[in-house]
């Protein structure tokens, strides 16, 4: 049970990410709602935002997470990277986050900016509010499929995963969201091939787990 939870010595990337999770989410939940809000709006990843400041957005909006200290996603975080991180190492974990985070963003954000420029959309979707890290966490989830050790339960995880996945995609309440999920869980898979080399270089410090 213990190498499902993150620590300093053998997941640093994930432990030193969830503290500051940890402490944003607490700012967000008991710090001045008019001060909050200005932080959430300057964070988003929008279309307005990035175009401006893309770098900061991209690296802002990453640092906090839509929803309570112990929301669903919080968990997903927690066992994802853990998982990935002990299997592959911190920077690859890391590689693996940002690319899921950067990609989908920056997918549906030029898909809203080209709909908006053809009239499909509103001029307000250029200022939607957007931020978090579910992307990130689902890239994660996906690639920590790909270099699981145990057949059946890469099939379960990465099941589980498409499950989640497309019943919001057949629902579409949000989108945006539910479109740059998939992409994540795609990049992450994506991911597969060099991750598993990796794993077959065997240059990991010690066995990887299951």
């Amino acid at each position: 049970m213990a190498r499902l939870l993150p620590d300093p010595k053998g997941t640093p990337f994930t432990f030193c990410y969830l503290l500051l999770l940890v402490a944003t989410t607490l700012l967000t939940e008991f710090g001045d709602p008019e001060v909050v809000g200005r932080w959430l709006a300057g964070s988003s990843t929008d279309v307005q935002n990035l175009s401006k400041e893309p770098l900061f957005v991209l690296v802002a909006s990453a640092m906090f997470y839509n929803g309570p200290l112990l929301a669903p996603v919080a968990f997903g975080f927690v066992f994802a990277l853990t998982g990935l991180e002990r299997r592959v190492g911190g920077w690859r974990t890391a590689a693996v986050f940002v690319a899921g985070h950067v990609l989908a963003t920056l997918a549906t954000q030029l898909t809203v900016a080209a709909a908006v420029a053809l009239d499909h959309l509103p001029e307000s979707s250029l200022s939607r509010l957007d931020y978090g890290i579910s992307c990130g966490v689902l890239a994660c989830a996906g690639a920590l499929a790909g270099v699981l050790r145990v057949v059946w339960a890469r099939w379960l995880l990465l099941g589980a995963l498409a499950t989640l996945v497309v019943a919001d995609l057949v629902t579409l309440k949000d989108p945006v969201t539910d479109w740059s999920h998939l992409l994540a869980l795609l990049t992450g898979i994506a991911l597969w091939l060099p991750l598993r080399r990796y794993q077959r270089q065997g240059s990991a410090a010690h066995p990887h787990p299951a």
